[in-house]
């Protein structure tokens, strides 16, 4: 009796890579005013809320200005750039600011969250 599986498909999602930035200053406001206020509204405003906002804004428009447009790779880099920061004062951590980061583009874009899709 042969107890093979048959394999399952599966097709990858597609990378989604973001423009090249035009405008560090604006890009850098708006996804720290962007993250700052969904970090306020998931929980409790915390006055840390803001400083994560600002650190995750700067290390996301850092990793644009040096020519990364790989929202994938640019996630990874928030979370390992964010593991030294102190999340002992918070509800998040370093994973859940990256996805943020991540849904808040998406969102931007019009992309669904769901499968990479638009």
């Amino acid at each position: 009796m042969s107890s093979e599986v048959e394999p399952i498909e599966v097709e990858p999602i597609s990378p989604i890579t973001l423009p090249p930035i035009t405008n560090p200053e604006l890009e850098s406001q708006w996804l720290k005013k962007a993250l700052h206020t969904w970090l306020d509204e998931e929980f409790i405003p915390e006055l840390v809320n803001e400083t994560i906002a600002v650190r995750a804004s700067q290390i996301f428009v850092r990793q644009r200005l040096e020519g990364e447009n790989d929202l994938g790779s640019l996630v990874i880099a928030i979370v390992t750039e964010m593991q030294a920061f102190d999340f002992s004062r918070s509800f998040y951590s370093e994973f859940a600011i990256a996805n943020a980061v991540s849904d808040l583009i998406l969102d931007s874009l019009g992309i669904d969250r769901c499968c990479g899709a638009e």
